[in-house]
């Protein structure tokens, strides 16, 4: 980390042990991404409130390249939190849990859902278990009984629309379906 961590407490007077728990924590944090520049920490004793007991605030602001990472945690928000070490413990679960949703964007990692192109079935052999459709550009395309979602190949007839993901890949009988399912008004995809 470029600059130490701050550690600061409000309303409260300082305590080693937690402090001691919030280094190690922001270790943890600097072992699954290094390159964290900067940690802040307040952790703030809310006020008694008629039966309620004292439940502590954490803020955690992470800066790593390119994003500032902030996690706030209402002290009236969780009653759990009336022990400052249960408080920390989920503000930095929650400080990782963002720290891995910025490595995985910052790595492509991001899960992108195939979008369904539309096709209509030209060939099906239905003895061989194997069918082909053909796109509105006029690309045909390999389907296999075990893409046909619902299991639902004996219920397909040649003119059927259909809904279908390409395989990034092509097979041996060239594009290849990677699901298939038929449209209309009883059967939507």
């Amino acid at each position: 980390m470029e600059l130490a961590p701050e550690i600061t407490f409000r309303n409260m007077d300082s305590s080693d042990a937690l402090a001691d728990r919030i280094r190690s924590r922001i270790a943890e944090l600097e072992q699954f991404h290094p390159r964290i520049t900067s940690c802040r920490v307040v952790v703030e004793k809310g006020h008694r409130r008629h039966h309620k007991g004292n439940v502590f605030g954490i803020r955690i602001v992470l800066r790593v390249p390119g994003r500032e990472i902030v996690i706030t945690r209402d002290p009236e928000a969780d009653h759990a939190h009336e022990d400052a070490h249960v408080a920390v413990r989920d503000a930095f679960d929650a400080a990782r849990r963002q720290l891995e949703d910025y490595v995985r964007s910052q790595r492509g990692d991001i899960k992108h859902h195939e979008v369904p192109n539309l096709g209509r079935i030209t060939k099906l052999i239905a003895e061989q278990d194997f069918g082909f459709l053909e796109t509105p550009d006029g690309m045909e395309v390999y389907f296999h009984r075990n893409s046909v979602l619902g299991n639902h190949f004996n219920d397909l007839k040649v003119g059927d629309e259909t809904r279908f993901v390409l395989q990034p890949a092509e097979g041996e009988k060239g594009p290849q379906a990677s699901s298939v399912a038929k449209t209309g008004k009883h059967h939507p995809a």
